[in-house]
């Protein structure tokens, strides 16, 4: 667990484009804004526009948040500081993450609602449901209005991100987290450098058959050299960690729903993709080249066989994650391979936001301005550092503060950098809200990150492409979405691990895409082309 929470913080930290931030850094000079008039340009009463604090008063707002249990909120560093930085107390109302979505919705049933979701994980459908019924409040304006500067900089250079999170409504009921530099969706598929070794490879498969080729000698020539045919040539767990990185090998740029170059929306499990990606899995299975523990075992299962050295090709956040050890070079990002389908290998890329809201202001929220104020600091330079890193002193200090360039001090009481920043910070393990800016970790970074930059820009990103943009259904779109999805989903992963593992012949193939169009997927079809068609169009 350790590891996947340290991914999560990563992920946070990958790299954007650095004109993303420029200028949008909040200043901490204490400037009163004008009050109580109508004025777009005026502030309320009470509450400032720009400067610290944001309130005359002291102010309380509750904050309903997932919990990664590394320590008391109201001790953290991070939220004592931005308390005394901007006047409002923040009253914790927590769940596990585990548990977090069930809260969520036994909270919004209730009706016993916090001021603010942090780290909100809302969902469109949530997002257009709540927001309509006026649960969620709309943000558009608080932030037109001035009370999130830094945001507005961002959604006036990035329009997409401000149309993706807008609803068919014309609201913007949650915010994203920002990070247009972003490559991975999830965890791309790694090389195991040692055996690569072993068998003298020096240049990585490009085709599927040179893929199997490479699967059959690691299976047959003892590449770990125990005298023992114990290695397995590819692993997963329920494959839920490869089929999007393999669903590129045959033309496919989501599990579920993509739009490909030319803005047609396709539904994978009916592709024509998708049964050349279940023959060649089945072929691997066949032989023994898949691991045959793959719908069984636990992620905690998979990486004991990669401290091993008994996997040759797996997914995981960072290779070192399955493989143990330390950051290296030496275990390779997986090349997509290209199958008999023109036009591959693809790549679906992250598209540059989180795909569902991180943050939104309720109903009983007292002072929407003072809140916007407050969640516009996370989307500067000063915010993102301080809710990624801490204070200045604790874990870092700055070697070159007019350049932004930082150094790591030790840690208090040695351990762990990373286990330590859980106990300073909320934004540890969730998706939260902000912006990832390279300027925060300028001095930081290590020549493992740089690498990854690299295999990334040499076999990713020319492939890649976003495969669905973040849109908005209707109510009532929403529901026949969500209808048809629940008894899909559970029929095509059902059916993919009988094809996978050979209880069910691909000669079927005709009777399971029958059925499939008999359940609905024409139609989730039509209405996310839809969707996709109003998204493409429109000009916020």
């Amino acid at each position: 667990m350790k590891k996947i929470r340290k991914a999560s913080s990563i992920l946070l930290c990958l790299t954007l484009s650095a004109s993303l931030l420029a200028a949008c850094g909040s200043s901490k000079e204490d400037a009163e804004g004008s009050k109580g008039t109508d004025s777009a340009s005026a502030s309320v009463a009470g509450v400032k526009k720009e400067g610290f604090p944001i309130v005359d008063k002291p102010l309380t707002l509750k904050v309903m948040s997932q919990d990664a249990g590394k320590a008391d909120w109201n001790k953290m560093p991070v939220l004592q500081e931005m308390e005394k930085l901007s006047g409002i107390h923040l009253e914790p109302q927590l769940a596990p993450i585990d548990s977090f979505a069930t809260k969520k919705n036994l909270v919004f049933a209730s009706g016993d609602l916090p001021d603010m979701f942090y780290a909100a994980d809302l969902k469109p459908a949530e997002q257009v449901t709540y927001g309509t019924q006026g649960v969620l409040i709309p943000l558009e304006k608080y932030i037109d209005e001035g009370y999130a500067p830094n945001l507005k900089k961002i959604l006036d250079e990035h329009p997409d991100v401000r149309k993706s999170f807008t609803t068919p409504d014309g609201h913007m009921y949650a915010l994203p987290f920002i990070d247009t530099g972003a490559v991975w969706y999830r965890g791309p598929m790694w090389y195991n450098g040692k055996i690569l070794k072993a068998l003298n490879i020096t240049e990585l498969p490009k085709t599927t058959e040179e893929l199997y080729t490479f699967l059959k000698r690691v299976k047959d020539e003892d590449p770990n050299g125990n005298g023992k045919k114990d290695e397995i040539p590819l692993t997963s767990v329920k494959l839920d960690d490869l089929r999007m990185y393999f669903f590129g090998f045959w033309g496919m740029y989501d599990e579920k729903i993509y739009a490909d170059k030319d803005g047609k929306v396709h539904y994978s499990p009916q592709e024509e993709g998708y049964k050349g990606y279940l023959t060649f899995m089945n072929r691997l299975w066949k032989e023994d080249l898949l691991d045959h523990e793959t719908f069984s075992q636990t992620p905690e299962q998979k990486k004991a066989k990669g401290n091993d050295n008994r996997i040759a090709l797996f997914s995981d956040y960072f290779p070192y994650f399955t493989l143990g050890g330390e950051p290296s070079t030496d275990n390779p990002l997986m090349t997509p391979v290209a199958s008999d389908i023109p036009g591959t290998p693809v790549y679906g890329k992250h598209p540059g936001m989180s795909a569902n809201g991180t943050f939104a202001i309720t109903s009983k929220n007292p002072s929407p301005e003072a809140t916007m104020r407050w969640i516009d600091y996370l989307y500067s330079y000063d915010g993102a550092t301080l809710f990624n890193q801490g204070p200045e002193g604790l874990l870092w200090k700055y070697k070159d503060k007019a350049n932004h360039v930082k150094e790591w001090l030790p840690v208090p009481g040695g351990g762990d950098r990373e286990d330590y920043r859980g106990t300073i910070t909320p934004n540890y393990g969730i998706l939260t809200p902000g912006v990832s800016d390279p300027e925060v970790s300028k001095g930081l970074r290590e020549s493992f990150a740089d690498w990854i930059d690299k295999e990334n820009a040499e076999k990713l990103t020319p492939i890649g492409k976003a495969p669905f943009p973040n849109v908005y259904l209707t109510n009532e779109e929403q529901t026949e979405a969500s209808a048809l999805f629940s008894d899909l989903d559970t029929y095509v992963q059902q059916m993919e691990a009988k094809f996978v593992t050979g209880q069910e012949p691909l000669s079927n193939w005709d009777n399971y895409i029958a059925q499939i169009k008999k359940m609905g997927g024409d139609r989730i079809v039509e209405l996310y082309q839809g969707a996709y068609d109003q998204w493409n169009s429109s000009k916020k």
